[in-house]
């Protein structure tokens, strides 16, 4: 392949290439400056978490979503039901589902939330 370049051979680009190769790839050095990091928090403030810090009631509508499938969406009981028994439910989300009125379809998981009145 030829490059146009007339200055050096080919053993020299690749060995000029090589030494580029962390920089124009991002993996040598760090290049976060001091004065963009985060400051850590106040002595009046919670500490930052990292995981996100999910509350009790968004760790179960997490958990509830994980069990229904999006091709179950829209969908009603039967069809909730049956994805969560395909993905492995929990019985204990089995059974929150199958509390779910017959005849309604559901387009999110928040809506079947809803509708469980956030108890899974």
């Amino acid at each position: 392949m030829e490059r146009g370049n007339t200055k050096h051979g080919p053993r020299l680009d690749g060995e000029m290439e090589k030494e580029v190769r962390g920089v124009v790839q991002g993996t040598a050095g760090g290049r976060a400056e001091e004065w963009k990091e985060a400051e850590p928090a106040g002595e009046d403030q919670p500490p930052a978490t990292i995981h996100g810090g999910e509350s009790g009631a968004q760790e179960e509508l997490s958990r509830l979503g994980r069990h229904i499938g999006p091709s179950a969406l829209p969908g009603d009981r039967e069809a909730l039901l049956a994805s969560a028994r395909t993905l492995g439910a929990p019985d204990d989300v089995l059974a929150a589902l199958d509390r779910l009125p017959e005849g309604t379809t559901y387009d999110t998981v928040v809506e079947i939330w809803d509708a469980l009145g956030q108890q899974v």
